[in-house]
Formats: structure tokens, C-alpha cells, sequence
């Protein structure tokens, strides 16, 4: 991989006593990751890269099928938070939104993402499934805590619930122990952040381009964006192209994962930053067809001439409860506005003072989904 990401060990976690000083270093290093970059790469020996495969080649399968099909499963009753998203619906927030524009022009011309400027909806679809618990209460957000969809097709059926459950849980096993980490790192207890993503809505969402249709170089599969929940998670995608932005240095940074199949990927979202009070941002990427993705396509097509040439990207998305009261904890915000200050006096440009008014996950949620076209 390019050596920019730092590579958290969670074995090293889990392994040993939480007041090790190796521990503590490595939490440490998960927070400063995340404030730095924005992401992390984590190495993890529960990882299963079998599993990863089966579920790309079970998504590859489903989104393979004719849009009538596909359309059976759709919910945009419910802002599509459940079952698939076909393509030209979700929307780049940032064609739109006046931070976002900001950041843009503020980085170097070279360091720019692909143009968003014309806001077309992204070319990829999306299938979200459920992966929370059920809260012990009514919660004010039922929408976002719907009941899940399984394809009709029997092939697809047979396999849909063993294959996502298994590679779903892997990645959230995974992810909750990285909010733990980056507790400890914060110098909070442990358990703030999964404690507050208990009842969370979390999603087993993976995205599909189908690169028979948008396999040109510098096509725009997934526009310049940040994630709404509280931490992403992904495994490997069979093709690259997802480029990241670090926050200490404006440089675009193309994601690889090194080899040996237990590695994943961690991105920060809107929630972590909410709650952070801007210590750490979310952080922005985007997917696009680049040289190397072209490579791949030119090489799977030899390799694999009977399988469905779409890009799948195994992608979990980890909440905070809906429910639960979204505001910054007060020592993580003093925190971010030493840095900001730090950040000016070295003459950094660093954009408007951003304010976090309270509110309920749920509401943040939906104020979110409202700004890329996914609820009215």
C-alpha cells in the first residue's frame, strides 16, 4: 500500500491488558490517525479474506441481474435504507454544499478531485442491509430501523443471509473494537463510542459500478463526499480507484490495501466528527475509474471472462443509536479548538469556524440523507 495510512494492530488490543503501554500507544496511534488522515488501515487475524471474496462474487451475482429485477427490491419510502439504490439517484453532497466547495478550492489544482461541479447523481447502486440490534424502547426513527430485504431469485436467496451475516458481522466485530481504541487513544473510557452505537442502525452496505457501462477513465463512480454515520469500514474491492483526502496535508491519496487478505479499511464520518467537536474530521473520498482500475479491468476480462465486470465495494457503515443525544464531549472540543488555533498561527488555512448544534443521531441522519437526494 501507498505508506501514507498508518496500519492499527488490533490483535495487539485484544491480546492484552488495556493499561499495557503497548495498548495505549496503539490507541493512541488509532486517534491521531483519525485526526490526521481521517482513516486507517487496520490489520486484524479474525479477518477472513474467503469470506470477503464470496460476498463480492454474491453482489456481483445480484447486481448482474436486469433493472427490472433489481427494482423489486427497492424502498424510497424509507429513504432507501434498506434493500438496493439504483444508480443516478444518490448525489454528490458536495456539488452543493458551500463547505464542501470550499475545501475543494482551497486544496492545490493537482490535489483536486474529479469535477462535481454539474451535480449528476453518482452512477453506482447500493443495497443496504441491516446489522443493529433492536433498541428495548420505541424508538422516534423507525425508518431507519426497518426490516431487511432478500432477494427473490433462488440462487441468490439460498446464499444472500449465510454470506452477508457472516462477512456483516466480521466487519462489525472489527470496527467496534476500533471505537474502542479510539476511546482509549481520546483519553475516554472505553466503551463511550460503542456504548452510544449499541442500538445504532448499522449498515452492510456495498456499492456496485458496473464497469461494462462506466469503465472510462476518469469516470466519476462515487463523487467527492464524506460519509454521514459515526465510522465506515470496508474490506478490498477487486478494483481499485478510491482515493482519499488527509487533513494534514491536502494530498490525495490512493487507497491500497497491503497484501496478506486481513486487512481493512476505516473512515471517519459526520458523527465522529459531531461528537469530536472537529478534533477529527470526517473524512472525504471519492471513486473513480483511474489507470490502475483500467488495468485491472483490462486484466479480469482475461482472467475471468464469464464474471460480471462490476466493482463492488464491501462497505459497513457503523451508527450511533438514533436516538442517542448527538453532541460534543467538552474535553474533545477544547481539544479541537487548540488545533484550529494551532492550525492559524502556522498560517494554515483551515475555512470557517464550524459549529455543532445538539441534536438526535436521527435527526442528524436525516438532515444528511435530505442533502444527497436519498429523502424528501
Amino acid at each position: 500500500m501507498d505508506s501514507y495510512l498508518p496500519v492499527i494492530d488490533v490483535d495487539r488490543f485484544l491480546l492484552n491488558p488495556e493499561s499495557d503501554e503497548l495498548v495505549i500507544e496503539e490507541c493512541r496511534k488509532a486517534a491521531q490517525s483519525l485526526i490526521s488522515f481521517g482513516a486507517l488501515i487496520v490489520k486484524d487475524s479474525r479477518v477472513n479474506s474467503e469470506d470477503n471474496s464470496q460476498f463480492l462474487s454474491l453482489l456481483e451475482d445480484y447486481f448482474a441481474q436486469p433493472e427490472e429485477e433489481l427494482k423489486k427490491d427497492s424502498r424510497p419510502e424509507i429513504g432507501w435504507q434498506r434493500g438496493v439504490t439504483l444508480e443516478g439517484i444518490e448525489r454528490p453532497k458536495c456539488a452543493v454544499d458551500q463547505e464542501c466547495t470550499g475545501i475543494i478550492s482551497r486544496l492545490d489544482p493537482n490535489e483536486r478531485p474529479l469535477d462535481v461541479s454539474g451535480h449528476h447523481p453518482d452512477p453506482k447502486c447500493r443495497f443496504f442491509i441491516s446489522m443493529s440490534q433492536d433498541p428495548p424502547y420505541e424508538t422516534q426513527f423507525p425508518g431507519l430501523n426497518a426490516a431487511n430485504v432478500v432477494p427473490e431469485r433462488p440462487d441468490l436467496k439460498e446464499r444472500w443471509i449465510p454470506t452477508t451475516e457472516k462477512w456483516g458481522n466480521c466487519l462489525k466485530t472489527a470496527v467496534e473494537n476500533i471505537t474502542e481504541m479510539v476511546a482509549i487513544g481520546l483519553d475516554l473510557p472505553r466503551k463511550t463510542f460503542r456504548e452510544a452505537g449499541k442500538y445504532g442502525p448499522h449498515l452492510l452496505a456495498p456499492t456496485a459500478s458496473d464497469l461494462s457501462k462506466y469503465g472510462k477513465e476518469d469516470t466519476i463512480l462515487a463523487g467527492f463526499h464524506t460519509d454521514l454515520n459515526f465510522l465506515t469500514i470496508h474490506g478490498a474491492s477487486r478494483f481499485p480507484g478510491l482515493h482519499i483526502w488527509a487533513r494534514n496535508t491536502g494530498k490525495r491519496i490512493p487507497v491500497k490495501m497491503p497484501p496478506g487478505g486481513n486487512y481493512l479499511l476505516v473512515q471517519a464520518g459526520l458523527q465522529l466528527e459531531h461528537i469530536t467537536g472537529g478534533l477529527i474530521k470526517a473524512g472525504f473520498h471519492e471513486v473513480v475509474v483511474n489507470a490502475d482500475t483500467m488495468k485491472t479491468i483490462a486484466d479480469r476480462k482475461q482472467r475471468f471472462p464469464d464474471r460480471p465486470l462490476i466493482r463492488i465495494s464491501s462497505t459497513f457503515f457503523w451508527h450511533l443509536s438514533s436516538d442517542y443525544d448527538l453532541t460534543p464531549i467538552p474535553s474533545l472540543l477544547a481539544k479541537s479548538k487548540e488545533l484550529r488555533a494551532e492550525h492559524v498561527n502556522l498560517g494554515i488555512d483551515v475555512g470557517l469556524d464550524k459549529s455543532y448544534e445538539p441534536m438526535k443521531v436521527g435527526q442528524q441522519v436525516s438532515n444528511e440523507l435530505r442533502h444527497i437526494a436519498l429523502m424528501s
